[in-house]
């Protein structure tokens, strides 16, 4: 199962996309997605989508290390600036896979379960980010 998530720089979900099952690649999944991003907005993916563009919307994507090569000391400094804000980002995930349901094999086959199941796990962890705000992405 696979599923996309928008987060702000507050780290609450602010999209998540449908399930989708089996093996798909990311990118695939981005395609199918309607975005809804506004024009200027920011946005922080992945080298799984690294043909993946939106109009009008700045994307930053960690730079790929060249065949044979090694990155500069200014690629290498900027790797891990976006680092430190992939490792919120994760914890969004691992927050949102506190619930075991998400974890351990769901055996709920009717249409639609699932998603509701991601969608109530989003939900919970937006939940908690109002009760115990966490620091917001650098």
């Amino acid at each position: 199962m696979k599923n996309v998530l928008l987060v702000n720089k507050q780290l609450e979900i602010q999209y998540l996309s449908p399930t989708h099952f089996g093996k798909v690649h990311d990118k695939r999944v981005v395609d199918e997605t309607p975005y809804p991003l506004p024009q200027g907005s920011l946005l922080l993916q992945d080298l799984g989508f690294l043909a993946f563009t939106l109009e009008r919307v700045t994307i930053q994507m960690p730079p790929k290390k060249p065949r044979g090569g090694q990155l500069t000391a200014l690629e290498k400094a900027a790797n891990r600036a976006l680092g430190c804000r992939r490792v919120a980002i994760e914890h969004v995930n691992s927050s949102i896979k506190r619930c075991r349901i998400l974890k351990d094999v769901c055996r709920l086959l009717r249409h639609g379960v699932r998603d509701l199941v991601m969608e109530i796990c989003c939900a919970l962890h937006n939940f908690r980010l109002r009760l115990d705000p966490w620091l917001p992405i650098p």
